[in-house]
């Protein structure tokens, strides 16, 4: 799979018009006119110093070869100085590029509009060097200017069409290849924070009425405004409390096979997991056969999973799914399935210490782009090194909060507590004011990591919001990163939801697969049966016409119907 547009599917994605047309349109009418003018006063003086010319010269110019190569010299020049002034013009990027690569683009999906435009002169700067390569490890080199650099999207439906719910829309990738070269050769550099280690507690005791659990820890008020504190040097509460090492001991523990595997460098792996039974596995697609050599994809599955697949002969001892490495996990911390989940999806880089780059999907998610291409196209080309898609529809907490009790999603009384906690702590409704932060609510189902301390320090403070609170973690999201954002220069990429479709593909959950009707067989149609002409002579039939062939037509119905009655009695 080398090619640069895989997983284009065009939909809904509610996007602005599509201004190019408006803006470079204008620059090279005024272009052309220009050359057009000049072209008409050059041939004029040439046709004023024709006159004078001697006889001698006057011969030469009137044989046709010679006049010809002259035309022919006279256009060449023209076409240089149109193109020229058409490129000059061409190449600035327009403002719907800028507003595109920095991911702020004025989204409205479902009838609802995520954020307003606007453009500050710190992005803008940022924007001009967006597309100044790094770089690059291995033998290929990229050209100068990215290859995605003139992408856009392409107009919304028109208004009246019916809209169906989210879409996909079309994302620019590079080609593998190309994409495999844009890997950074080294790490990025963590803002501030340079040694982040993590707290181990044998005998945790809860010392106060917030939650927490024996895997995570009680972290006390006092210690969890500290981890906000960001330093060069810290130790914060991390999962994985108790026990020599990260699961071996700590609840959440793996086979030693498991175990020494864990511990593999790796540049890059992807990761899922499935808990009480609760999704389908999904094979990824698309992957390149260097992906496949070099990247590892790991299912993290609890016991009882684990028993339902060996019932239905989908596991055997190779521990091997598909692409998926299965990874047991016994004595599981939570008896929430989805709590349990939680663990593998913010604490990668505790169960991998020695990974670079991790790609995490929800178990009911489908990957169709090579990993290699959706890390260059949101973390590398971004100069990012934590991706998130925003949600679809919510961009406010508050909001967010009552769309899940109405759900059902989660006791509405934990909700309350946890969100009238954070508006203590200040959290306000997302407003413009925030830009160019576009949503305070992500959709959390695909994150995209580098494993240095600054995201991991983030991924910790946010498991441990989930360790305290609900285990929505849509709802802790924003409070995690304002906290560390206040104290530390740095920014998460939070990309369109409509972009997140284009390289996953979301399937039901196991019990709604289960509850749906099986899909209906297709009907076989059999050509007609080819009359009997035995007996009969080959020829030509001539058609009836009119009453002719209207009365005939009855008395073959008549007859075949007294032939019916004759065969039953």
């Amino acid at each position: 799979m080398n090619g640069g547009s895989l997983g284009l599917r065009t939909g809904s994605y509610g996007l602005l018009q599509n201004i190019n047309g408006a803006i470079a349109g204008g620059g090279i009418s005024k272009s052309l006119s220009n050359v057009r003018k000049s072209s008409t006063k050059m041939l004029s003086v040439i046709r004023e110093k024709e006159r004078p010319l001697p006889n001698a010269w006057y011969r030469y110019i009137g044989c046709r070869k010679f006049s010809m190569l002259l035309l022919i010299a006279f256009a060449l020049l023209v076409f240089a100085l149109g193109s020229f002034v058409v490129n000059k013009d061409s190449t600035s990027p327009n403002v719907l590029q800028r507003i595109g690569t920095l991911g702020i683009v004025p989204y409205v999906n479902g009838g609802h509009h995520e954020a307003s435009q606007i453009l500050g002169e710190k992005d803008k700067k940022k924007d001009e060097n967006r597309f100044q390569i790094p770089a690059f490890k291995g033998a290929s080199v990229l050209p100068f200017r990215h290859p995605c650099v003139n992408f856009t999207f392409p107009p919304p439906p028109p208004p009246t069409r019916r809209r169906l719910g989210p879409r996909p829309c079309p994302v620019c990738y590079l080609p593998v290849d190309q994409a495999i070269a844009s890997m950074p050769s080294s790490s990025s550099a963590s803002p501030v924070l340079h040694n982040l280690t993590y707290v181990l507690n044998e005998n945790p005791i809860k010392s106060e009425p917030q939650g927490g659990s024996d895997f995570g820890g009680y972290p006390s008020l006092k210690q969890r405004n500290d981890s906000f504190d960001i330093k060069e040097s810290m130790a914060v509460h991390c999962g994985f409390i108790k026990g020599s090492k990260p699961g071996h001991g700590t609840g959440f523990d793996f086979d030693e096979s498991d175990l020494a595997e864990l511990q593999q460098f790796h540049d890059i792996i992807v990761a899922s997991a499935i808990f009480g039974n609760y999704d389908v596995i999904q094979q990824p697609q698309n992957i390149s056969e260097e992906a496949k050599k070099n990247i590892p994809f790991y299912m993290f599955v609890d016991e009882e999973t684990e028993a339902f697949m060996k019932n239905r002969s989908i596991l055997s001892s190779s521990k091997r799914v598909g692409l998926w490495r299965i990874v047991v996990i016994h004595n599981v911390p939570y008896s929430d399935a989805r709590r349990n989940g939680k663990v593998p999806k913010l604490l990668l880089h505790r169960i991998f210490p020695n990974v670079r780059y991790s790609i995490w999907i929800d178990g009911k998610l489908q990957l169709v782009v090579d990993p290699y291409q959706v890390l260059e196209r949101f973390l590398w080309r971004q100069n990012a090194n934590f991706a998130i898609s925003r949600h679809y529809r919510r961009f406010d907490v508050f909001v967010e909060a009552e769309a899940n009790k109405a759900a059902g999603k989660y006791d509405n009384s934990s909700i309350d507590e946890q969100v009238d906690f954070y508006k203590k702590e200040g959290l306000t409704p997302y407003s413009e004011a925030k830009l160019p932060i576009t949503s305070d609510v992500p959709e959390g189902c695909v994150l995209i990591k580098e494993h240095i301390p600054i995201t991991n320090l983030l991924t910790c403070l946010w498991f441990n919001e989930v360790n305290r609170f609900t285990s929505r973690d849509q709802l802790s999201f924003a409070i995690v990163r304002d906290k560390i954002m206040t104290k530390v220069d740095w920014s998460i990429n939070m990309f369109l939801d409509c972009e997140r479709r284009n390289f996953v593909i979301q399937s039901y959950h196991r019990d709604l697969l289960e509850q749906m009707p099986p899909p209906v067989p297709a009907v076989v149609r059999r050509p007609p049966a080819l009359p009997n002409t035995r007996g009969k002579t080959p020829g030509k039939r001539i058609p009836r016409r009119g009453r002719d062939r209207r009365s005939g037509s009855s008395r073959h119905r008549k007859a075949a119907a007294s032939n019916r009655d004759r065969n039953f009695f």
